[in-house]
């Protein structure tokens, strides 16, 4: 079976793979030696069909050493222009277009104390990754001698790769992700137009719960481009767009998308004990849902030494992997809606602007001066202002105020994911909780299964603990509303061997009832809508013998249960407007499937992200207000469509009725303007489309640019179903949903399956550039091989690598 799914798969032939002292090694199978400077031991690197690398080495610095090397090998321009954007060593490189954005990086690199650091995130983590940065020098030192050729990407971009240093690992912070700055800024905008109860579409509040300004917070103090160094430095790298990046940044689309963020930037995972599954072991399943890009935010390796075995991904410029397993364990992650930000609004001395008030007193400014290499031009002088607190992001000297950010970002040990380098090779249940305990960023919902038949679920992140305020909107920085420490994982719920035979999370509202959130304020606005959620929880309960095939069924189901709550309200309705009524028709018929080949799908999805959130915000939200909503929470949007109250009117029921079928009827005209008006030939999938553009594309010629284009794909699904699939609203296009899909069968690992895309390198001329696209756009998968035999029946590729004397 696994080889006749390899052929398929693949034009190169499978051979078994044996030593070549003990046989010749068929022509099928590429076959290389290269000399390392820095490896200890020799190596081999085993290339599957899927791109997917096994690296077996004779120890475990040699491991980490191997996984260094080849992540430059495959991803040498990623992982390169991650180190640079992260450093703010972008200028040096690309110009003075990019001083302010380096800037802006470095406002928010750690500072702190490295040995702290480094002991944060366990007994191994700085060796694993000396280990993994020696492996990528050794690769760009190779390009710099020539004995490796320099990939395209830096030709095209006039460039060369940079030598690393171990602490760039940890020290960037800013590709992580934290929250809830942005909706605090958008709440407090919300507050000084119309007051804080215009803000009730904003973000549905859970638990339940009522903002409160904090004492001493003038909400109209906070300037409208308060983040401006906080977005330059958390966006990916623009080439060609023929402004400087600050130039182009856009407060008003920034905070616009501030709540959908929560809807999108997400994941799903679940995992189901052996009893309720088709071979009695536990299944675990997780898909990760970030911004698409190519080449993909994760790689998949497999690493293989005495006494270390693990597979899974990562993110391509950190050592180990932080979703998949290691033969013993497995684990995979989703975003857990902790709030770890604040901004705080600090006073200046009006006789010394290098001073802010704490307490009762002036407390000096902290200043650092640096130099910007620029290339083209003279180095450029940048100034940093940082607080108690945190960066200085604003100042208003007319009010003589300052504005900066507290984050978990500044505390040791917050890497993101960085963390896994502890748990990744634990053995059972209590050392994955001792290794959650140091875990610090991004907050994240861990799921667990083991080879003895243990599932779990244990959150885990640095909590700030609040005792003064909710964290929903900016505070004063005199000392009032201060971080009293940390909340331990203890304080954290978990849950082992649940009664359900199962656990899932999908970024929806997870603390149980009766968790203490007055003691515990972990967060309230950073919940995704429970959709996803709903409908996972839903198919396991469903299933009573869970199979792996059902795993993959589910992480690319298209059912909305929000649509089947917007056929609830629809089925009374009627109009004499023959375009409502065939929209009401087609809406009544559907089976809540989003589909790639259905209509109504795709009349759904563009009245919910286009016209019923404006039309209820417009009713409901006053005047002054509405911009600063342009797209309200679906959670709070649905509950009042399902509950209309007073905000609606004096007959709430009638107005609602009213706006769904205006908001249909102008969702119609929209898609027959974008489909035609015979809804017979209209289908989801002609909307919605995945289009993978690579970064340099702008700068390119048209035959380059076809080849680091992949794509467009038809796809189904939408933002809140399984498939998660989010767009952006212009166009349809992809945006964001689950590049890395994993399903694993624990304890019998050549079993497990994953996909990633659009394919495992970072190279567009290479043909694992794009060759998994097709197989992700179809809810397809390859295997997730483990087993040295396995392995070897999949190689394409066999790479021995010996230490260079």
């Amino acid at each position: 079976m696994l080889r006749s799914l390899a052929i398929f798969l693949s034009s190169v032939a499978l051979v078994a793979w044996v030593p070549p002292a003990l046989a010749e090694i068929s022509s099928g199978v590429r076959q290389q030696s290269h000399d390392i400077r820095g490896l200890q031991q020799p190596a081999t690197m085993i290339l599957d069909h899927w791109g997917i690398p096994h690296l077996y080495t004779a120890n475990r610095r040699d491991a980490f050493f191997m996984q260094g090397y080849n992540a430059a090998r495959d991803r040498l321009w990623q992982i390169d222009l991650w180190r640079k954007r992260g450093l703010g060593l972008l200028a040096k490189d690309f110009g003075p277009a990019y001083v302010e954005q380096d800037r802006a990086a470095r406002l928010f690199l750690y500072r702190g104390d490295m040995d702290k650091e480094w002991q944060s995130y366990g007994p191994n983590a700085k060796d694993y990754a000396d280990a993994f940065i020696a492996g990528v020098n050794a690769y760009v030192q190779e390009t710099r001698d020539g004995t490796q050729p320099l990939p395209e990407e830096f030709k095209l971009a006039g460039s060369r790769p940079d030598l690393w240093h171990v602490d760039d690992i940890v020290r960037i912070r800013s590709h992580g992700l934290t929250r809830n700055v942005e909706l605090e800024v958008q709440r407090a905008q919300i507050a000084c137009a119309a007051g804080l109860d215009a803000g009730r579409l904003q973000a549905k509040l859970e638990p339940e719960w009522t903002a409160k300004l904090p004492d001493g917070l003038d909400p109209c103090s906070i300037p409208r481009d308060v983040l401006k160094d906080y977005t330059l430095a958390t966006d990916p790298v623009k080439f060609g767009a023929g402004k400087k990046a600050a130039q182009a940044y856009d407060p008003d689309v920034l905070l616009a998308q501030a709540q959908a963020k929560v809807d999108t930037i997400g994941s799903n995972n679940w995992v189901v004990s052996g009893r309720r599954t088709a071979t009695s072991r536990p299944i675990l399943a997780n898909d990760p849902h970030r911004d698409h890009s190519v080449p993909s935010l994760r790689y998949i390796v497999h690493l293989i030494a005495p006494g270390m075995n693990v597979i899974g991904a990562g993110e391509p410029a950190l050592p180990g992997i932080s979703i998949g397993h290691n033969g013993r364990i497995a684990f995979g992650l989703t975003i857990f809606g902790m709030d770890q930000e604040d901004l705080y609004v600090e006073a200046l001395n009006p006789g010394n602007p290098d001073q802010v008030r704490f307490g009762g007193n002036w407390e000096p400014v902290r200043i650092l001066r640096e130099k910007v290499e620029v290339r083209g031009g003279a180095p450029q002088d940048i100034e940093m202002r940082f607080t108690r607190h945190g960066p200085v992001l604003a100042t208003d000297t007319k009010r003589n105020l300052a504005f900066t950010l507290r984050s978990v970002w500044f505390e040791p040990g917050t890497s993101a994911y960085f963390g896994s380098s502890d748990y990744m090779t634990a053995k059972n249940w209590p050392q994955f909780q001792a290794a959650m305990k140091r875990w610090g960023a991004p907050s994240e919902n861990q799921v667990y299964a083991d080879t003895k038949g243990n599932i779990g679920w244990q959150p885990g992140g640095m909590a700030p603990r609040r005792l003064s305020y909710d964290g929903l909107l900016p505070v004063p920085g005199d000392g009032r509303y201060e971080w009293q420490g940390f909340m331990r994982l203890d304080e954290l719920p978990s849950v082992f061997n649940p009664k359900a035979g199962y656990f899932a999370t999908a970024n929806q509202m997870n603390l149980p009832p009766g968790y203490p959130i007055e003691q515990r304020r972990i967060g309230f606005d950073s919940w995704a809508n429970p959709a996803r959620w709903d409908r996972i929880v839903e198919v396991l309960e469903d299933k009573k013998k869970f199979s792996l095939a059902d795993a993959m069924d589910l992480q690319n189901d298209d059912t909305s249960m929000l649509g089947r709550r917007l056929i609830a309200l629809l089925k009374p309705l009627r109009s004499d407007d023959l375009q409502i009524t065939n929209g009401l028709q087609l809406l009544r018929d559907w089976n809540a499937s989003d589909d790639r080949d259905s209509a109504a799908a795709a009349l759904f999805e563009v009245w919910i992200s286009k016209h019923i959130g404006p039309a209820l915000v417009n009713a409901t939200v006053p005047q002054a207000a509405r911009s600063l909503i342009p797209k309200p929470s679906v959670g709070a949007m649905f509950d009042l469509l399902e509950k209309p109250d007073a905000s609606l009117g004096a007959d709430p029921a009638k107005t609602r009725d009213t706006l769904l079928l205006q908001s249909i009827g102008a969702a119609v005209a929209d898609v027959s303007k974008l489909l035609g008006e015979d809804t017979s030939q209209w289908r989801w999938g002609r909307l919605h489309h995945a289009q993978f553009d690579h970064a340099l594309l702008p700068l390119a010629d048209p035959s380059t640019q076809a080849q680091m284009r992949v794509g467009p794909l038809e796809l189904g699904g939408a933002s809140n179903v399984p498939h998660a699939a989010s767009y952006r609203s212009s166009d349809f296009r992809l945006t964001s949903g689950a590049s890395f899909r994993m399903v694993l069968d624990v304890g019998n690992w050549d079993a497990s399956r994953a996909i990633n895309t659009p394919g495992q390198s970072g190279n567009p001329f290479s043909p694992h550039y794009r060759d998994l696209a097709p197989l992700w756009a179809n809810g397809r998968y390859v295997p997730l091989l483990y087993s040295r035999s396995a392995v070897e029946n999949a190689a394409s590729e066999i790479v021995t690598y010996k230490p260079a004397r």
